[in-house]
């Protein structure tokens, strides 16, 4: 089973944070929202980090501004995924540089395209 780690997930529906958990959901993928507040997203256990997600995400989606990530960006390298995608804002050239030196393969990308959904079909 194709698994996702979404970090940025969020309860709001018109998030793409939390559309992102639907459309993955809506593929077969399991999903692990990461959200700072912890609680539930869409009916799933959301987790503080990325380092308290249980498994090895296959993929790594992330909702969150680059300020943001270039903190975690080590707590994702440290947890492991086979990609890392920046959908549009998440990206900055300081992120590009720091997850090239910790060995993450970057797609720049609208995940949710990715999967084969459009975000306004959400």
């Amino acid at each position: 089973m194709k698994t996702v780690a979404v970090i940025g997930a969020s309860n709001d529906r018109a998030k793409f944070g939390n559309k992102a958990v639907r459309a993955f959901r809506q593929q077969g993928y399991t999903v692990y929202p990461v959200n700072p507040k912890g609680k539930e997203i869409e009916g799933l256990p959301a987790y503080q980090s990325i380092l308290d997600v249980p498994v090895r995400p296959q993929m790594v989606s992330v909702y969150v501004a680059p300020a943001v990530l270039v903190k975690i960006l080590p707590d994702i390298a440290a947890k492991g995924c086979d990609e890392l995608w920046l959908n549009p804002g998440a990206e900055s050239q300081e992120v590009l540089d720091d997850a090239e030196r910790l060995g993450l393969k970057v797609v720049q990308a609208c995940s949710i395209m990715g999967v084969g959904i459009s975000p306004a079909a959400l």
